[in-house]
């Protein structure tokens, strides 16, 4: 089992197309969204206050002996800490709560979009990279709005407004603070690139982690089969390596970054200081004026390294927003064009000059024509390979035609509506999928519409009530995860009730008693004789002992139709299908 490495660059600079779109789902949360901007200038105003009334506290009353105007002063203060307080509160509050209500609609839209994606998509895709996609890469949205955009935007607005108090107050001082702000920018830049490089790769880290913890936990049997348990650990490891090699990487820059910003921050005050000292004594400078400049340049010097943090957390959640909009903006979806929504079909097929190919003009299927009448059933024989279950396929509309057409009762199948027409088709594939739930919910799926009276009324038409009912529970039996609790025979016992539940017009059978042993084949023999009844029929069988009562028989060869003909008149006519037929009789009597 191959793995291919998801490796996607995070971009130079930060994408405004991906933003309006991020905006697109914030629209309907706009009157939050804009109390949120409110509350992150409000911040930004509210930061250089603290410092001002300390200075005017020392040199005006303070260094006057004023003691009620220091009180007045000093509850002034404690006023505006606690304004503060709520305003910080409401807004870590306000940007928590919309990155939430946000990711929970992207990640619901993004849900439904992939539930109308085409098969195509899915064989080519890596399950793991589309959980990533739906989990890790929607959370890391939450902290655009969280720790992101508004945290970059506040911090901008909090350094402009430092900037213009202290050069309100003192513009040399404020010169000689900021004479080390250079080193300050050089250094938040080189972090910047380096930590932007990192996510990147953590990014990838997870989703390759993802991807091949995915594939082979659900291949787990293969595995173990076939004894590579300490090869794919060896694999697992070398990913985990890479995982937390990167997140060692991010760290190491972190453990650098923060110790030199401190660094060049004392080096700015320690300017102030000398500067400031120098004045006070020579009464240029208050005292007053000379700690709230200690006290702005720690405020100003706070947001500079936090800034580069959170661009790269911004930059980040804008990379996991444009794999997340490639993946919605993806066409790779069914055209549901069709409004042709009958509540019964008869069941008429006509197959018409179908070509067919997963990969671009390699043909799986070449000019198949035939036509089923309804009523009747018509079965598919031929190797692995032949075609047979792309043909099914194509008829329930989970692949598209690239030649020819379909039509069911006269109509073209894309006339229909998508749901109407997969409506009214059962089908039992040889690969029986069951979710961790109760048998009730795997045959009904969900819909409320079938009663526990029609469930058992299916399941008797198919010789599955008397299993069932025998079990804890009966329909409320939790089967677990893929059904690992039920025997391969009763699990295709239960995908039969599941398509008869329906009472479908078009029956299809794609090996459905392949994975059954011989005596539980003979059982549910006449039951399948029962539901194809009335119904027009398609199945695909490789024991040709299953088919031999067939209106008519297909014997498909490299995606062609080479032979056709009852079971009767195939065998005298000598050919492939004799061939078929002659080498499961050596088979069985070996």
């Amino acid at each position: 089992m191959s793995l291919e490495k998801e490796k996607e660059s995070s971009g130079e600079i930060i994408d405004t197309k991906v933003l309006k779109e991020l905006y697109g789902f914030v629209k309907p949360y706009k009157l939050q969204f804009y109390f949120l901007v409110f509350l992150t200038v409000a911040l930004a105003v509210l930061a250089p206050t603290r410092p001002y009334f300390i200075q005017v506290a020392i040199d005006d009353y303070v260094a006057l002996g004023d003691v009620p105007g220091l009180i007045k002063i000093i509850y002034l203060l404690i006023g505006l800490m606690i304004l503060q307080a709520v305003v910080q509160w409401a807004h870590t509050y306000f940007s928590g709560w919309i990155g939430q209500v946000i990711i929970k609609d992207i990640r619901t839209r993004l849900y439904r979009h992939l539930l109308k994606l085409r098969l195509k998509f899915f064989d080519n895709t890596p399950i793991g990279r589309l959980v990533t996609r739906n989990v890790s890469d929607i959370e890391t949205l939450a902290d655009v709005f969280s720790e992101g955009l508004a945290a970059i935007i506040g911090d901008l607005l909090q350094l402009v407004t430092i900037l213009g108090v202290m050069f309100y107050i003192d513009w040399k001082l404020t010169l000689v603070s900021l004479c080390t702000l250079p080193l300050m920018i050089i250094s938040t830049y080189i972090f910047k690139e380096k930590i932007k490089v990192t996510f990147n790769d953590v990014r990838n880290a997870v989703s390759n982690l993802n991807s091949f913890l995915q594939e082979h936990i659900t291949g787990m049997n293969i595995v173990q089969i076939f004894n590579r348990e300490e090869r794919e650990f060896e694999k697992f490891k070398e990913i985990n390596r890479e995982h937390r090699a990167a997140h060692i990487r991010s760290v190491l820059y972190y453990s650098v970054y923060f110790p030199v910003a401190e660094i060049i921050q004392a080096m700015g005050i320690g300017l102030v200081v000398w500067y400031g000292a120098v004045g006070v004594l020579g009464m240029n400078i208050q005292v007053g004026v000379l700690i709230s400049f200690i006290m702005y340049l720690q405020l100003f010097f706070r947001p500079i390294r936090m800034i580069a943090d959170r661009f790269n957390t911004l930059q980040m959640g804008v990379v996991s927003s444009s794999r997340i909009f490639k993946l919605l903006n993806s066409k790779e979806h069914i055209a549901n064009e069709g409004n042709y929504k009958p509540e019964r079909i008869e069941g008429n097929i006509r197959v018409e000059k179908v070509w067919f190919a997963y990969v671009d003009e390699d043909y799986v299927l070449k000019d198949i024509s035939f036509e089923v009448k309804k009523g009747q059933t018509v079965a598919l024989v031929g190797a692995t390979g032949a075609g047979k279950s792309s043909i099914i396929n194509l008829i329930s509309r989970f692949y598209e035609i690239n030649q020819g057409h379909i039509y069911i009762d006269g109509r073209e199948i894309r006339e229909y509506e998508l749901a109407s027409l997969r409506k009214h088709i059962g089908v039992v594939l040889q690969d029986v999928f069951l979710f961790s739930n109760s048998i009730y919910h795997n045959i009904t799926l969900g819909n409320p519409s079938i009663t526990r009276e029609q469930v058992m009324d299916a399941a008797e038409l198919v010789g599955a009530k008397k299993f069932i009912e025998r079990l804890p529970g009966g329909l409320d039996y939790n089967v677990m995860e893929r059904g690992s609790t039920l025997s391969v025979g009763q699990r295709q016992l239960i995908s039969f009730v599941r398509a008869m539940v329906y009472n479908p017009e078009i029956l299809i059978l794609d090996e459905a008693t392949s994975s059954v042993d011989t005596e539980t084949e003979e059982l549910i023999q006449e039951s399948i004789e029962k539901m194809m009844k009335g119904r027009t029929s398609i199945v695909i069988a490789h024991r040709l002992s299953t088919i031999q009562k067939a209106d008519q028989i297909l014997v498909l060869h490299k995606g062609e139709i080479v032979e056709t003909g009852t079971h009767a008149s195939l065998l005298d006519l000598g050919g492939y299908y004799t061939q078929l037929h002659q080498m499961q009789l050596k088979t069985m009597a070996i």
